[in-house]
């Protein structure tokens, strides 16, 4: 739920405010504004900079793992030959992986079996929460101004004179 939060609260943001954020949220100088899976979320004042309800935390692994995708697709992007200043985050959904079995072996030949969140980048298999995570970052367009509408009107006489 942690990574689902923290995709959110970066979504829609240029790339380099991004990773600001996210290493920002490393020494606990900003929070993760928690919204949707917030019961039990103690509050804080640097989530009410984000949402209303105040509910927030710093997820440290989250953020790491979520910054180092970053960083990937920006490397991506500059071997791609994109403008890495004007690239922004425009996807960014997190899914629930499969969890997968896991065996403790205990004295007397017991063995404890248990549904585990064993993740291949997670640092323990017990506490973690696998996921997948799919990202698109895109560049932003400038906009096009429109021409005056006394241009357009002296362009299309002159063609139809023609």
């Amino acid at each position: 739920m942690n990574t689902r939060e923290t995709a959110f609260a970066i979504r829609k943001l240029p790339l380099a405010k991004a990773k600001r954020y996210l290493e920002d949220v490393l020494v606990n100088k900003q929070a993760i504004p928690f919204q949707r899976f917030c019961c039990g979320v103690g509050r804080t004042a640097q989530a009410k900079n984000w949402h209303s309800n105040g509910q927030g935390r710093w997820p440290v692994k989250s953020a790491r793992f979520i910054l180092d995708l970053l960083k990937n697709a920006e490397s991506n992007a500059e071997v791609k030959g994109l403008d890495v200043d004007a690239l922004y985050i425009s996807y960014i959904q997190v899914n629930q992986d499969q969890k997968q079995r896991c065996r403790t072996y205990r004295a007397r030949r017991r063995i404890n079996r248990m549904l585990s969140n064993v993740a291949p980048l997670s640092l323990s298999s017990y506490m973690s929460s696998p996921c997948h995570i799919e990202l698109i970052l895109s560049e932003k367009e400038e906009a096009v101004r429109k021409e005056p509408e006394t241009q357009l009107a002296t362009s299309k006489s002159k063609k139809s004179q023609a």
